[in-house]
């Protein structure tokens, strides 16, 4: 029996603001437990909520760059529910009102292009953190995330497979970060989702019953995840069992899903209106600000980098891609002659070293006055790419300045035609049974001599000087 698979995401995004949702307490991450609270995070009894204008600025500019509408009058709603993370035993959310209503998202497939709708885009608090493996025998609470905004954004069940989902979170990912509203670091919790999975029979329109998959916090999980969880549904269908209403956990160590409690329905919640916080509006001023303000997406830096750098198209793909490398590349712009020697540098060795240690390059050691200064070297002949590689090495592991590196182990390219020569004949007097197999035609040794050259001098003699003398002295 063929199957499809339905799939929507409730995707939560940390907003990056100064402060928390409802109150004046610090959202700064990896702060010791329960240090970023006060007296609102604690919901005691009497305080009261005040609107952090911030984070609906960051709400409205997402979904201006989806296409959505902007609800310029939002109401806040509680959420009713009792979790120990949870200390009003309510959420403050939007319900009936969001910020943001509609949008799409395109994201890129094996098939082509494909549209993702977008439902709705609302603000609501986060809750705490749970810490279960702490103490032996009992869970420990910590609020320093309670209250912390978050953009809940809620697709349409449009996605079809698990890698589509991964295409929609990194597309997600690549737009919250590129307008500076959220770090996107899903492994401190910045950028998670709940998938919602469901499976049907092929050509039927009524959909199956849903499992909700909670807080999956990296593009490799999610993968795993729904297509665990794809797999167990047809499973249990072709066994005629029924599937369960019901919200799941994933866990990576065994990679299956498990239950985790019955799904809620909206009426378990009993939502209503917040009695203690206004209507927002956002005026028609405001939102001439945001939108005149509004940052330079990917599709524009692309083009940008094309025409303005002639940097050929797959490259600046790849520096389009990453916000935190774009600005890299941007900031080192500024005192580099050969942009495109940059750029084929940035998009080799530097992204191999990111991939190798799956972090961003503003995590690294690599400054860009650094390898500003590297891609001059290279580009007034003072070191050859084999020996940038070695400096880009060191300046990898330990944030060492290239022109030091050069000094302390002396790896000044050597440019003399005399010295030059001089080497290559020796290197042709050492190997003439070489040379004569070279001269009756067998010419991909010219390849040899090179490789000779440069191991004697230990990377360092002027490759364009170096082909140029052997041409010259190999001549038939």
């Amino acid at each position: 029996m063929t199957w499809e698979t339905v799939i929507g995401i409730e995707t939560h995004v940390q907003l990056s603001t100064k402060t928390k949702l409802f109150s004046r307490a610090s959202t700064t991450f990896g702060q010791n437990p329960n240090t970023n609270v006060n007296l609102i995070d604690c919901g005691l009894p009497g305080v009261l909520p005040s609107v952090n204008k911030e984070a609906f600025y960051k709400a409205i500019r997402f979904g201006l760059a989806i296409g959505a509408k902007i609800n310029q009058t939002s109401i806040f709603d509680r959420k009713n529910y009792f979790y120990p993370d949870l200390p009003k035993g309510y959420q403050i959310t939007q319900m009936d009102l969001p910020i943001v209503l509609g949008g799409s998202v395109e994201i890129k497939t094996k098939e082509g292009t494909k549209i993702i709708n977008v439902t709705r885009a609302h603000l609501e608090e986060d809750a705490g953190k749970s810490i279960h493996d702490e103490f032996d025998g009992y869970s420990a609470i910590d609020l320093n995330r309670a209250g912390t905004p978050l953009l809940e954004i809620v697709s349409e069940p449009e996605i079809s497979n698990a890698k589509e989902a991964v295409a929609y979170m990194k597309a997600l990912h690549q737009l919250v970060t590129f307008l500076d509203i959220s770090d996107g670091k899903m492994s401190q919790g910045s950028l998670r989702c709940d998938a919602n999975v469901s499976i049907k029979k092929k050509g039927e329109t009524k959909l199956g019953t849903r499992t909700e998959i909670k807080n999956i916090n990296s593009f490799k999980f999610i993968e795993k995840a729904i297509n665990f969880e794809i797999n167990r549904q047809i499973k249990e269908l072709e066994n005629a069992n029924s599937i369960t209403q019901e919200t799941r956990l994933y866990d990576s160590m065994k990679d299956e899903t498990r239950p985790m409690r019955s799904k809620e329905f909206a009426n378990d919640y009993r939502y209503f209106p917040e009695p203690d916080l206004l209507p927002v509006v956002i005026s028609d001023k405001e939102l001439k600000k945001i939108k005149e303000t509004f940052p330079e997406l990917p599709k524009e830096k692309l083009n940008r980098y094309v025409d303005e750098y002639k940097i050929p198209d797959n490259d600046a793909k790849i520096l389009s891609s990453s916000k935190s490398l774009a600005d890299f590349f941007e900031v080192s712009l500024e005192n580099v002659e050969d942009k495109g020697l940059l750029a084929k540098f940035l998009v080799g060795d530097i992204s191999s070293l990111l991939n190798k240690e799956l972090i961003e390059i503003n995590e690294s050691n690599l400054t860009p006055e650094n390898i500003s200064k590297l891609i001059n070297l290279i580009s007034d002949g003072t070191i050859s790419g084999k020996i940038a590689k070695v400096i880009l090495d060191k300046t990898w592991k330990k944030g060492s300045k290239p022109e030091e590196i050069i000094e302390k182990e002396g790896l000044t390219q050597i440019s003399d035609d005399k010295e030059i020569k001089k080497i290559i004949e020796q290197i042709l007097k050492e190997n003439s049974n070489q040379v004569k197999a070279y001269l009756a035609g067998k010419e991909k040794l010219f390849g040899f001599f090179v490789g000779q050259v440069m191991k004697l001098t230990q990377g360092k003699a002027n490759p364009k000087t170096v082909n140029s003398i052997l041409k010259e002295k190999l001549k038939k």
